[in-house]
Formats: structure tokens, sequence, C-alpha cells
């Protein structure tokens, strides 16, 4: 990335401040956000700016935007997959689906992840950066901006690891919530982690009332190692008890995702265990039908096995749900597209 400053990623106090500081009014600052909340990329679009004054911030700043590589929408659901390039020719996926509450949208939060779960594609090329908080952003504004539609909730669950990205994804929250910006509530966000225990414990003290996503997708730690290396950094155990404080603190259900890997995580035993370790805390699992990766042997479960695994828990008084399959007939989940663009460059 340029040595430019990230004009979008500002606070407006913030970036009032250092306007202030070469001798500019600090009612530009108000000017120039109310432009980059429109989703203008440009500062010669900035109409009521003075002409030197555009010159100016274009020395200084930056704004980084999205543009669309890869469109496909599904014909099954009207599900939409982008293929989005950033300024330095990297790509990033983002989803953006139809519910009955309205558009809900998946965003990516870093090119790449480097935390290997083995049965995702999007880690398989491992991290390439992190994205800023105004490129996730700029997903959004994109999306709203082609389809014509207002998203009215997102889950960080696309490309990348969220909490690996902890600095920027704070402050694109923070941003997700300004007056004149995209406007979208904490209980409208979910937030998905493989698991970094010091990073949940910090997120807990925000006290933030957005939905925690803990892909926990093994009850055991032998079987959870052999899927996600996270796992040899934290046991299930700390996991669950860093869980455990974060829904005591915040009041907020943790959503446990699972991926139903048949044979391997889909068992009665796995269901049994799962649901001795969950006993008594606030929180749903949802099971998820692991998707086909090239190189890798795993075959999502069957419905039958679903439903028992369902059965199980539920038994357990554990709330479980299978989670709607969106977008089947275009690859929907993150990271297949960008890989298959990649493999077609070579």
């Amino acid at each position: 990335m340029s040595a430019f400053i990230d004009i979008k990623s500002l606070p407006t106090e913030e970036l009032a401040a250092q306007l202030k500081e070469q001798g500019i009014p600090a009612f530009r600052a108000k000017q120039i956000r109310s432009w980059l909340d429109r989703g203008v990329t440009s500062f010669d679009d900035m109409g009521n700016l003075p002409v030197a004054l555009r010159e100016q911030l274009k020395e200084q700043y930056t704004i980084p935007h999205v543009a669309i590589e890869r469109k496909l929408v599904s014909a099954i659901d009207g599900t939409v997959k982008y293929l989005f390039s950033l300024s330095d020719g990297e790509t990033v996926e983002s989803v953006l689906m139809k519910y009955h509450h309205g558009w809900s949208q998946c965003l990516s939060t870093q090119v790449g992840c480097r935390m290997g779960c083995t049965f995702c594609a999007t880690g398989k090329g491992g991290l390439v950066r992190n994205m800023l908080a105004s490129e996730i952003l700029a997903q959004i504004e994109a999306a709203e901006q082609d389809h014509g539609v207002r998203v009215s909730s997102i889950v960080l669950m696309g490309m990348g690891e969220p909490l690996d990205n902890y600095d920027e994804v704070m402050r694109f929250l923070e941003m997700v919530n300004e007056p004149g910006g995209v406007q979208i509530g904490m209980r409208h966000i979910s937030l998905s982690t493989c698991g970094l225990v010091d990073r949940i414990d910090e997120l807990r003290e925000r006290n933030w009332q957005l939905t925690l996503s803990v892909s926990l997708h093994a009850p055991n730690d032998a079987l959870r190692r052999q899927l996600m290396p996270i796992a040899r950094k934290w046991s299930v155990d700390e996991l669950l008890a860093s869980c455990r404080r974060y829904a005591s603190h915040t009041g907020r259900r943790i959503s446990f995702e699972y991926a139903m890997v048949a044979g391997v995580t889909d068992t009665d035993a796995c269901a049994k265990e799962l649901a001795q370790k969950l006993k008594g805390m606030l929180c749903h699992v949802n099971l998820i039908p692991v998707n086909p990766v090239d190189g890798t042997p795993y075959r999502r479960s069957c419905g039958e096995r679903l439903e028992a695994f369902v059965r199980i828990l539920e038994r357990a008084g554990i709330p479980a749900t299978v989670r709607r399959t969106l977008g089947a007939d275009i690859n929907a989940s993150c990271g297949q597209l960008r890989r298959k663009e990649q493999q077609n460059s070579k």
C-alpha cells in the first residue's frame, strides 16, 4: 500500500484536527466526510471544496475503494457473489444475500488468510495482507450501488480471520455505526472467528452488542487440531471458557459454527461430546455442511446425519439449526471464486 493516509478510515474529528494543523477550517472535514459517505472515490468529485484544497488533499491522502472484477448472480435465490479488486490489484470476495428481513452481506477482512483451516479454500494461498477499514466498508457501498439495495445486516465471515486484523476491523465497526454512512447497528452485525482467545477477551471488554460467531468445528482437541492449526495454540476448553466469559459479560448469545464433515465430525459421539461441552452456556449451534474443496478428501454430511446431530443437541437443551444454503449454483462460499481466478491466470 502507498504511504498516503487513508482518509476514509479517519474519524471526522481526527481529520478535522489534521486539517486544522494545516490552516484548513474544521468544517471542511464534515464536507469531506459527507462525500466519502456517499461513496465518492475521487477528490475531484467533491464539488463544494475549493480546487486548491482538492489538489492539496491528493498530495497527502488516498481514498481506498473496491471495483467489481466479476459478479455472479444465482438463478436459484438471487444471491450475488462479487469478486472485488482493491487499489493494489489484489482481490477479495463478498456475498450479498436476500432474507425475509432484508439484504445481508458477507464481508472479507483480509486478502487471504493465515489460519490454515484444512477445509477452507481461502487459506490455501496463505495471507497476502490485511484489509483497511475503508476497504471493508467499501464492499458494502459497492454492492449497494451496484445492486440498488440497502444492506441492513452484515457478517464478517468472508475471506480472512477478522480478529487477526483486529485494529482495522475495530475501526471498521466504529465507522459502520457513524451517522451519515451505511449506519448498521451492532445488533445487526456478526463477527466470525476461528478462536483467537486473547482477541475474544479484548473484544468482550468493548461490550458491543454484536453477535460473536465462533468456528468450533469439533468437540475435542484431537479432532480440532486435525482441522484447524489454531487449535494447537488454544485448547477447546480454553476457547469455550473465553466464550462463557464473553456471553456472561455482554449478555449476548454465542453462535458456534460447526462444520459437518462426513465420517469425521458428524458422528453421534461428536454430537454428545459437543452437547456436554456447551451445557449451560448461552449459545446456539449452526451446523454447516462442508463445501468440497479441491485437494481435500472432505465430503458433506447427508441430510439424515444432519437431522440426527440436531436431535442429539436439542435433546440436551442446546439449540441447533442447519445453515441455509444460498447461491449453491455460484459457489457462494468465500474463497472459491478468487482461487479459481488465480488458477486460471497461471
